[in-house]
């Protein structure tokens, strides 16, 4: 692992933070004592928490981690409503090291429209702009094309999750070409034109058919890196909600392998990282 690596996506969570109404389940408790020590055990001492979609809107449970690791080796991605955010609010969250905004296109059940979500992209661009800060999409491969146009003119950074959440049951030429998973000529295409946008190496359990031999998750990983090595960043998404027990281990080990054969391992794991979330 290299010295000063990141891991750009992961969870704290705790029951004794109220819930969401819309939660899809109840967490454990995953304490940030819980994911240090994890995160030993693959040689990382540099996090990113994200807020796990069961929260809602309250990043309470967030931010007090954050406030407990300390900026110079944790970051943080929110949730806010765009149309009641105050701005000391989110220049004191800036101060505690967030340096993002998630917005959940694929956790809900809400309907997909374009035009609803280019909106909703340009409300919160207009907040986190000033800021420099970074727009992290969960969202189905195939919908970017609804917003492929409107990215780059934005001007700001945005950063696509668990490799944008591809269908492989959908991959006829699965795990030969990677370029023929539903909706990734959208993501290479806009990884090769535009200098905004990065895409996380992460959660291959939640979509890959051969979760043991990670066929498919190699196929398109080495086709993100030789599209766009310096856009891609490692992360573990621990604690591997809805799949608690698995065992990363072999993932990160494979991550390793891959990069260093693209020369890209220090990038991903680190220099990537520090460059989108403000760490240099």
């Amino acid at each position: 692992m290299p010295v000063g690596a990141w891991d750009s996506h992961m969870h704290v969570t705790s029951p004794d933070y109220p819930l969401a109404t819309s939660a899809a389940y109840k967490p454990s408790l995953h304490s940030l004592d819980h994911a240090m020590t994890f995160e030993k055990t693959i040689g990382i001492n540099n996090i990113v928490l994200v807020q796990p979609s069961i929260y809602g809107n309250d990043n309470s449970c967030l931010l007090d981690a954050l406030k407990e690791i300390g900026p110079t080796h944790g970051r943080g991605v929110v949730a806010f409503d765009p149309d009641d955010i105050a701005s000391d609010t989110l220049q004191k969250w800036h101060r505690l090291g967030v340096r993002g905004v998630r917005l959940n296109f694929k956790s809900t059940n809400e309907p997909f429209n374009p035009d609803a979500v280019k909106q909703t992209l340009r409300k919160y661009a207009a907040i986190v702009k000033p800021l420099d800060w970074v727009i992290e999409l969960f969202i189905d491969l195939e919908q970017l094309r609804f917003i492929t146009d409107i990215m780059p003119e934005l001007g700001v950074k945005f950063c696509i999750a668990h490799f944008g959440a591809p269908d492989m049951k959908r991959w006829t030429s699965y795990p030969s070409d990677a370029s023929d998973v539903p909706g990734m000529q959208h993501l290479t295409t806009l990884l090769a034109q535009a200098d905004n946008l990065w895409v996380k190496i992460s959660a291959h359990y939640r979509f890959d058919l051969s979760i043991d031999n990670m066929a498919g998750t190699e196929a398109i990983t080495k086709l993100l890196l030789n599209t766009a090595r310096d856009k891609m960043i490692f992360a573990s998404d621990w604690p591997h909600t809805r799949f608690e027990g698995l065992d990363v281990k072999p993932f990160v080990s494979r991550c390793l392998d891959w990069t260093e054969k693209f020369e890209a391992k220090d990038l991903v794991f680190r220099d990537n990282a520090r460059r989108l979330w403000d760490c240099i």
